[in-house]
């Protein structure tokens, strides 16, 4: 076929030559998700936060989500992941300086986390709601920027375990607990307010922390407190320009727990050295890394020998905010999907509108909630511990929570970025970092089999904890057959042990449903725990997205959870 000729047809109205350059006009495409409140438009936060016991709280979180929504703070997480962090050995005398250079939004993003407390509030401030609003807060902060959370957390998570060693307490406490950011490479003792990283991973042991080879030698006096030097390296360190780790090392007693600040107490550099940093396919704001350590001045927490046990509080909160983190990734997936299939139009309606997108979305909506209303009932655990239910209900949980919903989120931010299509894979969208993002929280701090491992580990340590957990599930009995009959076939299964680690995962999965099923029926929307059960706890409930049976109201769970913007 000939190509037309320029001067071929009736051209159209023109001034000029106008009509050349200008060829059409854009039409049925969304505004940008941005200058919203992310409390405010989020139904199912409101909801968590007032049951949970933080109701008092919502006039800071309907201001942070502001925060959080607005065009400038949602740039910050763009800029942060498009300029990697550099790792510089050396400043240009050729003095070791171990820095890591971040872009200003990465530091700007620490400051709103840090100066808002994310690291500190329940432990500044304890009481009803403390780590419910904290919670709600990460929740909003992480769907603008996951990475840089991670020393947030990191720091957040170390005061139980420095609490164990009440003198180092002392000296570090109010420094870790203030509401203020410091990111200069300079030593601890200068500075009003500090980070907090841990290593624990090594090469030849990974998850397995009692194969470390690290030694540590000590300087004088041994124990609980005192100094030591350690030789050794760590395959695996997130964060490292926090000011000081928590570190599994070898005594002569055992693997026990150390505090390394970056800077020995005269002020010079420890040698901690930095080999690399990380090459990650996700969590790139961030910058993880290799380190050797080579006689690194570090103080015993906890009883020599007992390194686990006393490092072991702080993974539960990191494995906590994991909940939190993925539970995030999940909000900000659903309302990137709702929010395009509300402005965009294809075969002769808007996709919101149309009945299999509305399923696909409305089965999104209902992971993102389930995750967040297990998560939230965590943290009110966690407000809580003087409560032995809440004691044992969370430490059994938090392992089964952080499994599962870290582990649904990858194939959630996918069946996202589908919705939205072609668009969605472009990186100026956030879907591509949701997506990489993803598998992150899964992986890190304990990987789904650890996880599962540590569910049945708890169990036999304290069986009282599996009682706690059925206790809580069971006060959704008699609203839902459904739920009745999973729950009464997940009990009768854990009465045979037999090849239970074999079975753990599938163990593990129910368990985490069964607990989501009935939070969601005892105080969710009818609408969302009714397509919960009927999805999740039948036989299609491991089917891909969009699988909802006839008769859910779909468009009732969807209209919950889109953001009202443009």
């Amino acid at each position: 076929m000939n190509a037309p000729q320029p001067n071929a047809g009736t051209p159209p109205e023109k001034s000029g030559d106008r009509y050349l350059a200008v060829t059409h006009e854009v039409v049925n495409q969304p505004p940008a998700l941005a200058n919203y409140n992310l409390y405010e438009q989020d139904i199912a936060l409101q909801e968590a936060v007032k049951r949970e016991g933080a109701g008092k709280a919502e006039t800071d979180l309907t201001a942070f989500g502001a925060l959080a929504g607005d065009a400038a703070t949602i740039d910050l997480g763009f800029r942060a992941n498009n300029n990697k962090p550099a790792f510089n050995t050396h400043d240009r005398f050729g003095h070791r300086i171990d820095e890591v250079d971040f872009h200003p939004s990465y530091h700007e993003l620490m400051r709103i986390a840090f100066e808002n407390g994310l690291h500190s509030s329940p432990w500044a401030n304890p009481g009803k709601g403390a780590h419910v609003t904290r919670a709600a807060k990460y929740y909003m902060h992480s769907q603008v920027e996951a990475s840089h959370c991670c020393p947030v957390t990191m720091t957040f998570a170390a005061i139980p375990s420095i609490r164990k060693q009440p003198k180092l307490a002392e000296l570090w406490e109010s420094r870790i607990l203030a509401n203020s950011y410091d990111a200069r490479n300079i030593p601890d003792s200068q500075k009003s307010s500090v980070s907090i990283g841990m290593a624990m991973t090594e090469k030849q042991g990974g998850s397995d922390v009692r194969a470390n080879s690290t030694l540590a030698y000590p300087t004088g006096k041994t124990g609980p407190g005192q100094a030591y030097e350690l030789v050794g390296h760590k395959w695996f360190v997130s964060a490292p320009m926090c000011d000081a780790f928590l570190v599994l090392a070898q005594a002569p007693g055992g693997l026990s727990c150390f505090l390394m600040p970056r800077w020995r107490p005269d002020g010079s550099k420890n040698p901690w050295q930095v080999q690399q940093l990380k090459n990650k396919m996700g969590n790139v704001a961030n910058a993880s890394s290799e380190v050797e350590l080579r006689g690194a001045t570090a103080w015993m927490i906890g009883e020599e020998g007992r390194g686990v046990p006393t490092i072991i509080e702080m993974v539960a909160m990191t494995r906590f905010d994991c909940m939190i983190g993925s539970s995030a990734g999940m909000r900000q997936a659903v309302a990137q999907a709702t929010h395009h299939s509300r402005h965009r139009s294809a075969f002769g309606s808007r996709l919101i509108d149309q009945p299999l997108m509305q399923n696909v979305l409305a089965d999104l909506t209902l992971e993102n909630e389930a995750a967040l209303a297990y998560t939230m009932r965590v943290a009110r655990a966690l407000d809580n511990q003087d409560q032995e239910h809440e004691r044992l209900f969370a430490r059994l949980a938090t392992p089964v929570g952080k499994y599962w919903i870290c582990k649904r989120t990858p194939n959630h931010a996918y069946e996202s970025m589908e919705c939205i299509g072609g668009s969605g894979v472009m990186e100026d969208c956030i879907m591509p970092r949701l997506f990489r993002e993803s598998p992150i929280n899964a992986i890190w701090e304990g990987s789904g089999n650890v996880q599962c491992l540590d569910t049945l580990r708890a169990i036999h340590k304290e069986p009282e904890t599996l009682d706690a957990f059925f206790r809580e599930a069971a006060q959704a009995k008699g609203v839902d057959r459904r739920f009745d009959q999973f729950l009464a076939q997940l009990q009768n299964d854990f009465a045979d042990i037999s090849d239970v680690q074999y079975r753990a995962r599938n163990l593990v999965d129910r368990m985490a449903l069964a607990m989501q099923a009935s939070l969601l029926l005892r105080n969710g929307d009818k609408a969302v725990a009714d397509a919960f059960c009927a999805s999740r706890l039948q036989s299609n409930g491991g089917m891909n997205y969009g699988n909802l049976p006839s008769g859910i109201d779909a468009a009732t769970i969807t209209k919950r959870a889109t953001p009202v913007v443009g």
